[in-house]
């Protein structure tokens, strides 16, 4: 996979999160708590496969906290570790 910044990959997860939400983009804001925007545990849960998918990184293998999946910023600067 060639080097991606932590832009592209926020914007990534915006599409993911707005289609898993059925929200526009525009409503789906990076630094927002992912649970103040709607995302309970069974949508994190598909947002995290799609990740893994996506990325080809398993998480969840990664020693992930709490702090580095409460937003989509956070989430992607966890992502852009770890890839």
């Amino acid at each position: 996979m060639a080097p991606i910044n932590v832009r592209e990959i926020e914007n990534t997860l915006v599409l993911e999160v707005s289609a898993i939400l059925s929200k526009a983009q525009t409503d789906v804001l990076v630094d927002t708590p992912l649970h103040d925007q709607g995302m309970d545990s069974l949508r994190f849960v598909e947002l995290l496969v799609t990740i893994e998918k996506m990325f080809k990184v398993k998480l969840m293998d990664e020693g992930i906290t709490q702090d580095d999946i409460k937003t989509i910023r956070s989430l992607a600067i966890c992502i852009g570790r770890v890839i």
